[in-house]
């Protein structure tokens, strides 16, 4: 076992373990693509790692292989909503022949052994920590079964966390909301209130500039007419069950009745007339889905790419060419939704700096807009 653990392979597994335990960053699965490992982490700096185990001979087939990554990193970017994409790749068997420098669109390195990392001090830059990481003292068997059980924990914690985020929940702040939204509609029919309550609770400018601030949050749990709110209850139920499985309650209902708000001063700012709706609250979960999915590409790219972004794009656009709807409440509901995302965080993802950076914004934004529709001169 000592003799078949050869000295290409021993980099191989110090490197793989360096980025998958140390540095979180996941292999990628190509079709078509041989004697490399690709590693993708969107949170680093270089967010593409690839190891190249094959025999390079010279400059014509390094330029090669440097036209097909190209090709690739295309298509990963395109998948992952990146418009920069920094790529390492890591030669491990370079011919004589074979220059570096030859190599324009992507950081490249060729690694006999990790002594040779004294050769390239950017990458010492990125991950300062790699030269003390790849020194092991197991060889042969020892150095294998310790990398493997090393990199299959790794892996195994990964895939408990993304099981803990993605496993279905019931949704019980989303039922108690359509509920409560479905008691007040058919309870003011009922009792006969129906139009006294849309005079006194709905969204008007007027009114919430004279003190009624309540209105900003009432007017989202009233609705013009039945079809107005089993649209609304459908799109809470659908949206609304997925994000509230995602990110938990307690995130949930705060994004929900922030959104809701803001959407609020929002449709005051640029809006004569009254509205009433949940949509402005329903956007706001759109907004943070789309910041949640962009944390979780991997597993949701396609699925924001497909579902969610046209099913945004398509709803304001009827908004603007259609008539008797808030477009401007929709717009400031996703917005804010977005916002608040950044400040609440994402689970194992979101750094603290982000979520500081997100609170500092979140009330930048709402400060603007109270002021913008309540306090501004008119």
């Amino acid at each position: 076992m000592e003799e078949s653990l050869s000295r290409k392979d021993q980099i191989i597994m110090k490197l793989l373990h360096y980025f998958i335990t140390e540095r979180n960053y996941n292999p990628i699965l190509l079709q078509g693509v041989d004697n490399e490992i690709w590693l993708e982490n969107m949170d680093d700096q270089y967010k593409i790692i690839r190891i190249v185990s094959n025999h390079i001979h010279n400059d014509e087939q390094l330029n090669f292989d440097s036209f097909k990554t190209s090709r690739i990193v295309r298509k990963i970017k395109k998948k992952t909503f990146s418009l920069k994409m920094n790529v390492l790749t890591i030669y491990t068997d370079l011919g004589d022949n074979a220059h570096l420098d030859s190599v324009k669109n992507m950081d490249c390195m060729y690694l006999y052994d990790e002594q040779d990392l004294k050769n390239y001090h950017f990458v010492e830059q990125v991950f300062p920590d790699i030269k003390n990481k790849l020194k092991f003292s197991e060889n042969g068997l020892q150095l294998f079964i310790k990398i493997t059980n090393d990199i299959n924990s790794k892996n195994k914690t990964e895939a408990e966390k993304a099981e803990e985020v993605f496993r279905k929940k019931p949704p019980i702040i989303t039922t108690m909301l359509i509920i409560i939204n479905m008691l007040i509609f058919f309870g003011s029919i009922i009792f006969g209130v129906y139009e006294d309550s849309i005079q006194e609770f709905a969204v008007y400018g007027p009114f919430i500039r004279n003190g009624e601030y309540y209105r900003l949050l009432t007017g989202a749990f009233l609705h013009a007419d039945i079809f107005h709110l089993l649209f609304n209850c459908y799109a809470l139920y659908i949206i609304g069950s997925q994000m509230e499985s995602f990110i938990g309650r307690g995130k949930y209902l705060f994004v929900y009745l922030f959104s809701a708000v803001l959407a609020s001063l929002t449709s005051i700012t640029f809006n004569q007339g009254a509205s009433v709706g949940a949509s402005g609250a329903i956007f706001g979960l759109l907004g943070s889905m789309l910041y949640f999915g962009y944390h979780y590409r991997v597993y949701l790219g396609n699925v924001l790419k497909s579902q969610i972004i046209p099913l945004i794009i398509l709803n304001l656009a009827i908004g603007f060419f259609g008539s008797g709807i808030d477009n401007f409440a929709h717009i400031g509901g996703l917005i804010s939704g977005a916002l608040i995302m950044v400040a609440l965080g994402v689970k194992y993802k979101s750094t603290s700096f982000e979520k500081i950076n997100g609170w500092i914004v979140s009330i930048l934004f709402t400060g603007f807009m109270i002021y913008m529709g309540i306090f501004m001169p008119r």
